[in-house]
């Protein structure tokens, strides 16, 4: 039977959301961030008893007592053997199964004992700290605020300014040079004898989730280059997946419902030491598709902290970039704008809470900070600056591969752009712009503006008007060649349900721009825009029932007058709440202009 290392399972539980798995069984709901309920797959009720926390990767059924992880989950619901769903769920994390063979075995207990050599390491680094030749080191550390304490809850340390001291060290353990070399401790230049990695610096162990030591960072004393340095890629220690604190902060931050983003470990520690146990840092490079997942595993929405230099501006926008790609809905990302020259650990210690809590209050959702990079905080107003910012703008919303996700940001930018005007032209993979009928149509735009006021105001929207919503869609979408006769009506309009109503838009902006595109391009065209689970909710059995008319294989006439009767039902209690609303207003104001607007209304 094939066996899998505890480190093989962990990264198969990073990789996947528990949520995600139990969600293709049992349909959730979630009633706080990363607390979803539904039914039980175990048994059969009524009341939802089954709870599956995200961030502990843990379910529990309360009617049956069942629980368990996402291996749990496929072999009790599903009914696979162990093997059956490590291999499934490998695959779905994109980790190769390991083999179950000799070399894999002996690859497994060589990652035991560069765990071990680490371990060593560690100690000796923590041991010299507290030596004649770390007194350099421990000053330092004292100037920078941190007491004994935390010196030895963060387990500093220091490596000696000399070649062989952490050699000769493990030696005198009887750890192999060929182990120090694999554990990335010893340097092997080109001719002579291996050497030590990190010489005359601070050292900060990096850990893993268990609180293994996978690596080290270590900052140079004095001058020197580089100032901060990282141990080499190893079996153990991958930069793209490492962030120091990480096995300190996930539990504070959940609890908290925030984790904050530094540059680096001291910011991190500074932090901690004011308060702030739930902040993380990336290994001195830029943050990873990678890390940012282990962060929304954590948190729904990340606060990125960097220093207020433009070295740190530049590593928020380079987060800000690597998001778009891999944000889904349900999740965001803020940035917080620290003073010109400081860094988190600084303002602290020199400013106090106070001043980081407001930092932190005034922190930029990712939209903006994109927005902020392609303008440099200057609003474009020629028509040469506004069309290369929106091409930048339309790149960046293509880069974002949820449909919806991307869909509310075009919005954003269209809006940010083009103000109120909503001039933006509509390409393939923008958002929808506000809906401005080419012809006249009876009433004013302001009286239509009345007319939706009037439907949200004095009428609650009943399931009846929701489903004379998705008929009016479906019909015109199974029928386009109506579109320039009910045009203006639809475009008075204004949808109940915002994905509703963003389709409403949608399909009005691309049916007025491609006025020969028939009903199979144009719901191609809605599904490449993101429109498919909506499309599929209205093009369906559960619509035709009610509305016959609406059928793809219905003719015109029959199609157009069935969508004028079914908008005449939906507007007639609009109707009636602008008549309310026109002799509420001639009680108010007895004007020949508000008599004239009531009396028209009573004679339509």
């Amino acid at each position: 039977m094939s066996t899998f290392t505890p480190e093989f399972l962990d990264e198969i539980r990073r990789r996947v959301s528990i949520s995600d798995v139990v969600g293709r069984t049992v349909r959730l709901k979630e009633r706080a961030r990363g607390d979803f309920w539904g039914l039980s797959p175990f048994t059969k009720e009524k009341t939802p008893s089954f709870h599956v926390l995200e961030d502990k990767g843990f379910y529990k059924c309360f009617s049956t007592q069942n629980s368990g992880d996402i291996f749990t989950f496929l072999i009790e619901v599903e009914g696979m053997s162990f093997p059956e769903a490590v291999e499934q769920l490998a695959a779905e994390a994109g980790l190769e199964m390991p083999r179950d063979t000799p070399e894999e075995k002996q690859r497994y207990e060589k990652r035991k004992t560069l765990a071990d050599v680490n371990e060593a390491a560690a100690k000796f680094f923590e041991k010299m700290l507290r030596m004649p030749e770390g007194r350099g080191a421990l000053e330092y550390l004292k100037k920078r605020g941190l007491d004994d304490a935390t010196i030895r809850t963060w387990r500093l340390g220091f490596a000696p300014d000399a070649r062989g001291a952490l050699k000769a060290a493990l030696g005198r353990e009887n750890i192999a040079k060929e182990l120090m070399i694999e554990a990335g401790l010893l340097r092997v230049p080109d001719n002579g004898d291996p050497y030590d990695w990190f010489r005359g610096r601070v050292m900060f162990p990096i850990q893993d989730r268990r609180g293994g030591v996978i690596g080290f960072g270590g900052r140079i004393l004095g001058d020197g280059e580089p100032k901060y340095l990282n141990s080499p890629e190893t079996p153990l220690f991958q930069k793209r997946y490492a962030l120091y604190g990480l096995h300190m902060a996930a539990a504070p931050a959940r609890k908290a419902g925030r984790i904050i983003v530094c540059e680096g470990y001291m910011d991190v520690i500074g932090l901690a030491l004011a308060g702030y146990d739930n902040a993380v840092a990336p290994l001195g490079t830029a943050l990873t598709e990678d890390q940012l997942k282990d962060l929304w595993r954590v948190v729904r929405e990340p606060v990125m902290c960097f220093d207020g230099d433009e070295a740190g501006q530049r590593a928020a926008f380079r987060a800000a970039e690597r998001a778009l790609p891999i944000i889904q809905a349900g999740q965001a990302l803020r940035f917080a704008i620290l003073p010109k020259g400081e860094d988190p650990d600084s303002l602290v210690r020199s400013q106090g809470r106070k001043a980081f809590e407001d930092v932190l209050a005034g922190a930029l959702p990712l939209s903006e900070m994109i927005w902020r990079e392609i303008t440099q905080g200057r609003m474009p107003n020629t028509p040469e600056d506004r069309a290369d910012v929106q091409q930048k703008l339309d790149q960046r919303a293509r880069d974002i591969s949820d449909a919806t996700f991307r869909r509310h940001f075009s919005d954003f930018f269209s809006r940010k752009l083009w103000g109120e005007r909503g001039a933006q032209p509509q390409g393939r993979g923008g958002g929808t712009r506000p809906f401005t009928p080419r012809k006249g149509f009876g009433k004013t735009k302001v009286e239509g503006a009345v007319m939706a006021d009037a439907r949200s105001e004095t009428s609650s929207i009943t399931p009846a008007d929701v489903l004379r919503e998705r008929i009016l869609l479906s019909t015109l979408i199974n029928h386009p060649e109506i579109f320039d006769e009910v045009e203006e009506r639809l475009g008075m309009l204004e949808f109940s349900a915002v994905e509703l109503d963003n389709l409403r838009q949608q399909v009005l902006n691309t049916l007025a721009r491609h006025e020969s595109l028939d009903s199979e391009g144009l719901r191609n065209h809605l599904s490449e825009e993101g429109f498919h689970v909506e499309i599929g909710m209205l093009l369906s059995k559960n619509v035709y029932m009610h509305a016959r008319f609406a059928r793809p294989d219905s003719d015109v006439k029959e199609a157009l007058d069935g969508w004028r009767d079914t908008w005449e039902r939906l507007t007639a209690k609009a109707h009636d709440g602008e008549l309310r609303q026109a002799e509420a207003a001639l009680g108010e104001d007895t004007t020949e202009l508000t008599f004239g607007r009531m009396k028209a209304l009573k004679v339509n």
